[in-house]
């Protein structure tokens, strides 16, 4: 494959780079949020979302009859990047994950009703598999989602739910099936966040994120609303969770930072002598954009094994770009804190901070970057096990 853009493809980039010129305005775009910068949680970023779905770039690779364009996945792959570098809100949830995987399983009624909406920008989502029992072992969720007359009644905990304070839909996996494998007894719903019986609390993060905990006490959800079939939930989130770790975990903010580092290394001094003349400075430098070459290219590599939309996502590619970019952000982290010496633990936007107190930002944000979507022991273990074939208990 060709890991260099076309003249096409130079081109929307050039077109995205200009409508972002004018419209990512400072309560838009924040690069200094790190990953929370994708985030839709004020009426500005809905607004801004809302001035991208009237260039028809929402949706871009999906099929033309369910609204979308059939662009090859390089054009999602070019406005998400442009968007991440900026520190603005990202096509997230709703494009990359809910979405697609409606479109792949969802009814003609669920198709109906959100993709258009989708497609405006005209609605947001929380995502909850995790719970205080099933982490990373998503397969092991308990929340009950009991059989009643037109649909299920379900109970129990979700939590690290990002973005339950302010979506307007939550896609939930429930155990539908007690008596079946863990595997093949979860079910798939969306249900809207103000729903009766639904308990939203905050939980405060160590990236200064606000994740949350949801509790459910009855909640009814018609038949209508069951996403696919019953029972084949956990291979649904399989697929999505392959998307959300490239959708979600972005290289370009990595690669923004590593470029304020070293711009930051070329005029910085320590002990009277300029910092760029320190052999161990220079090497580490030297690594970290060796490293962000080898990230950017994963990411193109799963954006041509991903194809159009409709066919399943490639998980090795996924779980390869998603823990080696991850941990290179967490190195880059690590870099900015050492290399900015004791001033590198202002906080963000601490006047006279160096590289803008981005350094104790990143060192904490990016922890929480390498267990979003799995953790790396996870991403490690399919790709032993999926992309080796080594057994599962090797």
């Amino acid at each position: 494959m060709d890991f260099e853009f076309s003249a096409e493809e130079l081109a929307f980039q050039a077109e995205v780079e200009a409508f972002l010129d004018e419209h990512a305005t400072p309560d838009v775009a924040d690069v200094c949020r790190e990953n929370m910068a994708q985030i839709v949680d004020t009426p500005e970023r809905r607004a801004f979302m809302a001035k991208l779905a009237e260039h028809g770039w929402l949706g871009m690779t999906w099929p033309k009859e369910l609204g979308g364009q059939e662009k090859p996945g390089i054009y999602e792959y070019i406005l998400n990047e442009a968007l991440a570098r900026r520190g603005c809100p990202q096509i997230g949830k709703g494009v990359g994950i809910i979405g697609k995987t409606l479109i792949r399983h969802g009814s003609e009624k669920l198709q109906r009703e959100f993709l258009p909406r989708i497609l405006n920008a005209e609605i947001e989502f929380a995502v909850g598999y995790s719970e205080p029992n099933a982490g990373s072992d998503a397969a092991n969720m308990q929340l009950k989602a009991d059989k009643v007359d037109g649909g299920w009644k379900l109970n129990g905990q979700k939590t690290w739910t990002t973005s339950a304070h302010f979506a307007d839909w939550y896609w939930v996996g429930a155990r539908t099936c007690p008596d079946k494998p863990k595997h093949d007894g979860i079910s798939l719903f969306l249900i809207p966040m103000d729903h009766e019986g639904l308990e939203v609390r905050g939980l405060p993060t160590i990236g200064d994120e606000l994740t949350n905990e949801v509790f459910f006490n009855d909640v009814f959800v018609p038949d209508d609303y069951l996403v696919g079939e019953r029972g084949r939930g956990f291979r649904y989130i399989s697929e999505a969770l392959d998307l959300e770790r490239f959708t979600m975990f972005t290289y370009s903010p990595t690669e923004q930072r590593l470029e304020e580092l070293v711009d930051y290394v070329k005029e910085a001094q320590r002990d009277g002598e300029p910092l760029r003349q320190e052999p161990g400075v220079r090497t580490c430098i030297a690594n970290l954009a060796t490293e962000a070459e080898v990230a950017r290219v994963l990411g193109l590599k799963f954006v041509h094994a991903a194809g159009q939309v409709g066919k399943k996502p490639p998980t090795v590619e996924a779980s390869k770009y998603k823990l080696f970019a991850t941990q290179l952000s967490q190195r880059v982290g690590n870099a900015m804190v050492d290399l900015a010496g004791a001033d590198g633990q202002y906080r963000v936007h601490t006047e006279g901070a160096p590289l803008r107190g981005r350094p104790e930002m990143s060192y904490r944000y990016s922890v929480i970057d390498t267990i979003g979507g799995g953790a790396s022991e996870i991403q490690k273990n399919i790709i032993a096990r999926r992309g080796l074939g080594l057994p599962k208990n090797f």
